[in-house]
């Protein structure tokens, strides 16, 4: 991990030389211009506090004002509300005329398109932000194209829920724009571990922690389903939430370090679990996997667990 205690000033001079914004940030008159692609909920979320994040740190923290304010435009072809403070634009090319960061929270699938829909436009030695929850072969792709303009990139993975949050979501950032935007987001409340300047980092961080964690909710959906069906959900709720909100680093050592020393014990027991849900007219997904799994680490053990 790197830390961001550099001024946006010395960062963006080590990243780009003079970059498009470094006169702004040296002028208390001038603004830091963000553009925004893509104005759905978490779009919407951080367009509106970083308009009014300015006068928020002020009330605040006085020492905030010595921030360069920010004019905030936005773009999104889709019918969907102008969020309080930003200027819309119907062109993407127009929205991105002298910004300092691109910030672009879509999809995935149309991460490659909001970049190139205006990439002509978007001015060298600016920063692309991509906040797709994408794997780490596109954000490197997303930075090779955002390379060949001069413009700078910084991979973003968000790691809580936008509503209730909003710029206060905690975030890892990664690539060669990653510490310049860290400098933009942190004094305006959004709470950054910058991962290394390599983009995809932050993806790949991201992602390989859904694999657990949507897996998880994957496994107690399909437990329920099964617990509906045998009349026994009300108990299975509260035993599951009773182990998992007791758990502790020990309890997960001991799930996986178990698993390698009981693991034929524990595949005849999910065997009979995947019999116990057939009998229940339940078509299981996960609990498969977990038999196959189980066979894979009778013939390759498990990882090791870091200390």
């Amino acid at each position: 991990m790197i830390k961001a205690s550099d001024s946006l000033e010395a960062i963006s001079k080590s990243l780009h030389g003079q970059p498009n914004f470094q006169d702004q940030a040296m002028n208390e008159s001038a603004f830091v211009k963000v553009a925004v692609f893509g104005l759905g909920e978490a779009g919407s979320l951080i367009a509106t506090d970083l308009a009014l994040s300015h006068q928020q740190a002020a009330n605040n923290a006085p020492a905030a004002l010595e921030l360069p304010p920010l004019t905030v435009t936005g773009f999104d072809p889709a019918d969907v509300p102008t969020p309080a403070g930003v200027e819309r634009f119907s062109d993407p090319q127009k929205a991105v005329e002298g910004a300092d960061f691109i910030l672009a929270l879509t999809a995935a699938a149309d991460a490659t398109t909001a970049l190139e829909q205006a990439l002509e436009a978007i001015p060298p030695k600016s920063v692309y932000v991509d906040f797709a929850s994408a794997a780490a072969s596109l954000k490197r792709q997303l930075a090779e194209t955002a390379a060949s303009r001069q413009i700078a990139f910084c991979d973003v993975a968000l790691m809580a829920i936008m509503p209730g949050n909003g710029i206060r979501a905690p975030a890892l950032f990664s690539g060669d724009g990653a510490k310049v935007f860290a400098s933009l987001m942190e004094p305006r409340g959004m709470p950054v571990t910058l991962v290394s300047d390599q983009p995809g980092d932050a993806a790949q961080h991201k992602l390989l922690r859904s694999v657990a964690m949507k897996g998880l909710a994957a496994v107690l959906i399909e437990a329920l389903e099964g617990a509906q069906a045998a009349g026994c959900a009300p108990w299975l709720w509260q035993n599951l939430c009773d182990e998992i909100t007791a758990a502790d680093a020990t309890v997960l050592e001991r799930l996986v370090k178990g698993t390698d020393t009981h693991a034929r014990r524990r595949l005849h027991e999910m065997q009979a679990s995947l019999e116990q849900l057939h009998d229940l007219d339940i078509a299981p997904t996960m609990t498969p996997a977990t038999v196959a799994n189980l066979e894979k680490v009778l013939q390759m053990g498990i990882p090791e667990i870091p200390e």
